[in-house]
């Protein structure tokens, strides 16, 4: 994913969004539970953002894809506007 697919995402996902998507990530096995753990003790929505999409890009190309998949199910405009249609 590129720098500015990475600041669209931080800043463009909504906090309910962003839940419903750690949420589908965990039922995968994309990510644990002790990396939902750490996220939920986050402040911000952004570093929440941060640490999902860094997280998920470590873990390969199929991981990612999972994400970007939950994302268009979740929020076609947001996926529109980083265009991940």
């Amino acid at each position: 994913m590129s720098a500015s697919l990475t600041f669209g995402f931080i800043h463009g996902v909504s906090e309910p969004n962003l839940k419903s998507l750690l949420d589908k990530l965990l039922e995968k096995g994309v990510v644990s539970d002790a990396e939902m753990d750490e996220v939920k003790g986050m402040q911000t929505r952004a570093d929440k953002a941060r640490f999902v999409i860094d997280t998920v890009r470590r873990k390969g190309k199929k991981a990612s894809s999972e994400m970007i998949e939950f994302l268009r199910e979740l929020d076609p405009y947001l996926c529109d506007d980083l265009d991940l249609n």
